[in-house]
């Protein structure tokens, strides 16, 4: 029976290696990333003037990606799901002062309209690691981008996930700290991680 599983969590949580390891073990299609954002640069120098039009690129991208993968006969397994393009980066923005009020609700009332024509996935996993944890693993990858994200915008990302997370309802939920995991290399945490998954799967 075709699934779709979503892996969410924090920058830096380990969905990526989670991902290639579940791929490597189940008959899973990846989602392919989108492509490239053409507002990243004008917006990593003025994130007020171009906060909107970034995150509604990357909005209309992530639903047009689902529907691609939607419409194959395979299982498939995304990092991060449309849910949190809104809740958690958008918000986070909106928050801090990046994105306009009027912005952010013309935004989030998009986000909503396009939402009720998806079906949520089947299963969500919810990785979690401290801010430690992920910046530790940040400063593993060769992105100079990922590098200077900073403990703060971590925190603050970190937070809204807590929160996003404990009202989620719309598929079975597995939680995973990875805050000690090494599933990549360490045979017991591939095992465990297995276990929690394998009747879903």
């Amino acid at each position: 029976m075709k699934k779709n599983i979503a892996v969410a969590g924090n920058i830096g949580s380990g969905k990526s290696r989670l991902i290639d390891f579940l791929c490597a073990t189940y008959p899973l299609v990846p989602f392919k990333a989108s492509c490239d954002n053409p507002y990243l640069n004008n917006f990593y120098s003025d994130m007020p003037r171009w906060s909107f039009h970034s995150q509604i690129f990357i909005l209309t991208e992530k639903f047009k990606n689902f529907e691609k993968h939607s419409s194959t006969f395979h299982s498939v397994i995304q990092n991060r799901t449309i849910y949190e393009d809104a809740e958690i980066f958008a918000r986070n923005l909106y928050q801090s002062g990046e994105m306009s009020e009027t912005d952010f609700k013309v935004y989030y009332d998009f986000f909503l309209t396009l939402t009720r024509t998806l079906p949520p996935p089947d299963l969500l996993i919810y990785l979690h690691s401290s801010v430690g944890a992920s910046r530790k693993r940040l400063q593993e990858r060769s992105s100079p981008l990922n590098r200077q994200i900073t403990n703060s915008y971590l925190k603050r990302l970190n937070r809204l996930y807590v929160n996003w997370i404990a009202d989620y309802n719309l598929s079975e939920v597995i939680i995973i700290d990875t805050e000690h995991l090494d599933f990549a290399t360490n045979l017991v945490d591939r095992v465990d991680i297995l276990a929690a998954i394998e009747r879903f799967i």
